[in-house]
């Protein structure tokens, strides 16, 4: 025992633990040792992505593989038990399960979420496998002959990585499988399964139907199963990339033209089968022919109540029908939930961020003037076609709707190249899709984008393109290549609907919001095509570039965390922050200051078309009015003088999921120390032209324009070094001209130890820095005026003694201007 004392973790398992383990019954290959539940929370760096520490559990218990029944924490012998048990909790938490246990060897604590009446308890011995199995079945309500079967039936291992590794399935659809498989033995006909974007839909819809075949669900044959959805991509990936590998070409069909028999899976889109000439073409298929109905994206058309795809639905409803979402909805005409039911299991965005499998995000939110002042037209104007404009003022809910300023959308444009250009990764930028109100503006924001990239466009012809309904087989292939992780072009993809939903695209890095969401399922849709990692190029997080605060939608606790926590700070008129204030309600669904007037609500025919407007928001309003009469018409204009009213940054908090709004010099405080810049490397590197270059392009590569920071910060005389120094390190802000006075007065020696010529040209070079800054502290500088009066490059260079010698002086006297502090 005295021994016992000194046992480490894991001699006590080894000793003690896994005996008995094996002594309850539990056989080596039904103990899986330090089982890993996540990957850990990725951290984007400027530098890199680094991971958290993931979850790994001691050991899982697993009656048959893959299907983990329950979860042992172990501590060292000399431990005390209690210590684990916050630990087990955990895990067994995360893989759904309701028995955890702790021990040391000497003792053994139970927590079991089973029952009404959840228990904490010491036990004498672990139970054994037969014991365990048969409460998790009455746990899950499935302790049926065909649940016992269902839950115990295999995964399936067909599919592959890229790497040819097989194709795990992550913990959390091992727990969407098996809470859908024990309500299918429960005989539940609707079934509603939530998963956040990326997190692996179609594989947990796959495994389900290969364990469904390889069981008895459906006495003497292997049950009919129909998968659908209403987008045609929706269809055909999961079809050729999930289940033509596993079930073969014989057993998959898609449906179209003719009601095809004798398969195992089907495919469909609901348009396909609403077609037929005397005879809608699902009716030609019994009720009962289908076993299992799995509904992609089931938050969109067949939710509604009066929908003519629910009609489909209801045709086949003996079938035991699978809804499958990221967003489900609730509304008066279409609830989600009140057609499938609660959720048998929800993982959502941020259980995807915090397990490390989903990509974590930075948020910008970038206003023009327009947006906050609003537009005034005048008495009688005309816009660019001639047609007289209603006289009112104009705002952020009317932009491309009713009223287009032609200068708004290529100020967005040339933000948007700015930041490719100053992201990018070895010059490569990075994919970006661009969210445009309609297939008009989309086409519009092309053109632009097109225009202020006209560097890019010439050497990758293909840089920016539209990808919307309009583009047919042209930007079906457009898409194919936007989609590829080693392809170049094109690099932005401009859109408005047709891309929010359903669409693996796992190289996206920009997600551009220039189209008013005030969906929040059609908001996480959208962004839900940022949140795929993609090791293969590196990307471990993305950016949201919001114009339209969209990101507001943000705000869901029960889905992605607490609501967005906007702090904003209050500066004086040099930049500094005076006082920071926590706003109320910032989170809300809606931008409130632009939802005070009713608006009548256009139904969609398109990308690019209005209804007739709808009258459920009859108003008397006049404005309203106006737009009304209009029917839709959009009024365009030009010449409007349109500026970037103001920009503002969020990164993530110190809790790892709230977004705190940041001031620029917060936002290059926090970058200059994570890149590790104490103040002696910041002065070093910067004194010397050739490491300046380097600094100043891997300060750019971290989002910190540094040249730019005496104009971002209001103080044009100091140089970008001292600012830096002063927003990171606190030290006092000293002016390029007090720098000058004091080398003059402490380095006069310095000048003097140079010849006449050489000393005036180093005179001339400090001249040069008081008025433009460090950045003249090169020797191309001599290339200029008043330089070029003096004499040649290589007469001046003479001077010196050559060109190294030039250097060597030119560096010596940054460093000496930059030892004031």
């Amino acid at each position: 025992m005295v021994a016992a004392q000194g046992m480490t973790e894991d001699e006590t398992c080894r000793t003690l633990v896994i005996p008995a383990l094996t002594e309850s019954g539990w056989a080596s290959e039904q103990i899986r040792p330090q089982f890993r539940i996540n990957d850990g929370r990725l951290t984007a760096t400027p530098k890199r992505h680094i991971p958290g520490d993931p979850l790994v559990a001691d050991y899982v218990l697993e009656y048959v593989p893959d299907v983990p029944i329950g979860v042992v924490e172990a501590k060292r012998y000399r431990i005390d038990v209690n210590d684990g048990v916050e630990q087990a909790r955990r895990y067994a938490a995360k893989l759904g399960l309701s028995f955890a246990y702790a021990t040391n060897g000497r003792q053994i604590v139970e927590i079991d979420y089973s029952g009404a009446a959840p228990t904490i308890r010491e036990i004498d011995r672990f139970p054994g496998p037969d014991e365990l199995w048969n409460r998790y079945l009455a746990d899950q309500k499935a302790d049926s002959d065909i649940g016992r079967e269902l839950l115990a039936a295999p995964y399936d291992h067909t599919l592959r990585n890229s790497d040819n590794t097989i194709k795990r399935v992550r913990y959390y659809q091992r727990v969407a499988v098996a809470s859908t498989l024990a309500a299918i033995a429960n005989e539940q006909k609707r079934i509603l399964l939530v998963l956040a974007t990326g997190t692996g839909k179609t594989m947990v819809a796959l495994q389900i139907v290969a364990k469904l075949h390889r069981s008895q669900w459906v006495s003497g044959r292997k049950p009919r199963v129909l998968y659908l959805s209403d987008r045609s991509m929706l269809v055909d990936d999961p079809k050729d990339k999930y289940f033509l590998p596993v079930f073969g070409a014989d057993d998959v069909h898609k449906i179209s033209g003719e009601p095809v028999r004798g398969r195992k899976i089907y495919f469909a889109l609901y348009q396909a089968l609403e077609r037929g000439d005397e005879e809608e073409l699902f009716r030609r298929y019994e009720p009962e022919y289908f076993d299992l109905i799995i509904v992609d994206e089931c938050h969109r058309g067949s939710a509604r109540d009066d929908s003519q795809w629910r009609r489909v639905l209801e045709h086949f409803a003996p079938a035991t029908q699978i809804g499958l979402t990221a967003t489900p909805i609730s509304r008066r005409e279409a609830d989600t939930v009140d057609y499938f039911g609660e959720p048998v299991y929800t993982y959502s965005l941020a259980d995807g961020i915090e397990d490390g499998f989903l990509a974590p995000y930075r948020v910008r939110r970038v206003r023009f003037n327009v947006d906050m002042e609003g537009y005034q037209t005048e008495p009688g104007q005309l816009d660019k076609y001639g047609y007289e404009i209603p006289e009112r003022v104009y705002g952020p809910r009317d932009f491309e709707r009713t009223m287009v300023i032609e200068e708004r959308t290529e100020a967005a444009a040339q933000y948007i190249i700015d930041y490719l250009r100053s992201t990018a990764d070895e010059g490569k930028h990075g994919k970006t899709i661009v969210f445009c109100q309609d297939n008009d503006h989309a086409a519009r924001m092309r053109n632009a984008l097109f225009n202020v990239a006209s560097s890019e466009v010439r050497t990758h012809h293909d840089y920016v393109v539209r990808i919307t309904d309009a583009d047919g087989p042209h930007g079906r292939a457009s898409l194919d290549d936007f989609r590829k992780d080693d392809s170049d072009e094109p690099v932005i993809a401009v859109t408005s609907k047709l891309l929010n939903t359903g669409i693996d695209l796992p190289v996206v890095r920009n997600i551009v919001l220039f189209r008013r969401i005030l969906s929040m399922a059609e908001f996480k849709q959208t962004i839900g095509r940022g949140t795929r990692l993609c090791p293969e190029i590196g990307k471990g997080s993305f950016d949201i570039i919001d114009f339209v605060e969209a990101t507001r939608l943000f705000n869901d606790p029960g889905f992605d965390g607490p609501p967005l926590r906007v702090v904003r700070d209050i500066a004086d008129d040099r930049g500094h922050v005076v006082d920071s204030a926590q706003e109320e309600n910032s989170g809300g669904d809606v931008d409130s200051a632009h939802m005070a007037e009713p608006e009548p609500v256009y139904d969609r025919t398109g990308g690019d078309g209005f209804d007739e407007p709808s009258t459920r928001n009859r108003v008397e309003d006049p404005d309203v009015v106006d737009r009304i009469r209009s029917r839709g018409r959009r009024y365009v204009v030009n010449g409007v003088h349109v500026y970037k009213w103001g920009e503002r940054r969020y990164q993530l908090d110190t809790d790892g999921r709230t977004m705190r709004l940041v001031t620029v010099q917060q936002w290059v405080r926090d970058r200059v120390i994570e890149l590790e810049l104490a103040p002696d490397k910041l002065r070093s590197q910067w004194a010397v032209a050739r490491s300046r270059r380097e600094l100043v392009n891997f300060l750019l590569a971290a989002d910190v324009a540094a040249e730019e920071l005496p104009e971002e910060f209001g103080s044009p005389d100091v140089d970008p070094i001292d600012l830096l120094l002063n927003v990171a390190w606190g030290l006092p802000l000293v002016s390029r001209e007090e720098r000058l006075n004091r080398f003059l007065h402490e380095h006069r020696d310095f000048l003097k130890s140079f010849q006449p010529q050489a000393r005036d040209v180093l005179e001339e070079m400090l001249l040069k820095f008081a008025e433009h800054g460090s950045a003249q502290l090169k020797p191309e500088t001599l290339g200029v005026r008043p330089f070029t009066e003096m004499g040649s490059v290589v007469e001046l260079t003479s001077h010196f003694g050559g060109a190294e010698a030039l250097h060597e002086a030119i560096d010596e006297l940054g460093k000496r201007l930059l030892e004031a502090s």
